[in-house]
């Protein structure tokens, strides 16, 4: 049940669930995913999630419905929670890479399922928006995660900041890796 004290994680893991149980594979991503790896350090007003496997949409609709979610324009909302839903259109991708797997949470009795980034995607996600629009917001973002997390792949965000002309903003990044440690 969604309440005002839900939590973004609590809402994340009954739309998650919910969706899921509706035959919808949603991956929780943005700010959101930041918010789930790194809490202390940033909190996302929203929950976003991309839909990669779309089962009946009037179903999943219907699912939303059923946890209180209402659709109004672009976004969900609920009389209850602070929390709105956006499902930004996929693929699921980060720069030019397509993301194909992602960490998979359970959680509690009711067996509460959660399709989240992984804290490397997460990380990269966050870091998107310093290497393309100069976002130092995004650069803060994604070393919270990396400072948060012992399982963020460092060379696996050095080769896809090379491979998407960034390199100097991921040596940017590492120096500030180094001085936050």
């Amino acid at each position: 049940m969604i309440s005002a004290s839900s939590s973004l994680v609590d809402v994340a893991f009954a739309v998650c669930t919910a969706l899921h149980r509706a035959g919808t594979t949603a991956v929780m991503t943005g700010g959101s995913a930041a918010t789930y790896y790194a809490p202390d350090a940033y909190q996302s007003d929203d929950v976003d999630f991309v839909i990669t496997l779309r089962g009946d949409g009037e179903i999943a609709a219907a699912a939303l419905r059923e946890l209180g979610f209402e659709q109004t324009g672009d976004f969900y909302t609920h009389a209850r929670s602070r929390f709105s839903l956006d499902f930004p259109p996929g693929p699921l991708q980060i720069g030019d890479d397509i993301v194909t797997t992602w960490s998979t949470i359970r959680r509690g009795r009711r067996r509460e399922i959660l399709h989240v980034l992984s804290p490397t995607d997460a990380c990269r996600d966050r870091l998107a928006a310093f290497l393309f629009w100069n976002d130092f917001a995004g650069l803060e973002q994604g070393l919270a995660i990396q400072l948060a997390r012992d399982d963020v792949d460092l060379a696996a965000i050095e080769q896809w900041c090379a491979r998407e002309g960034h390199a100097a903003k991921y040596e940017l990044f590492l120096q500030r890796v180094r001085a936050g440690r």
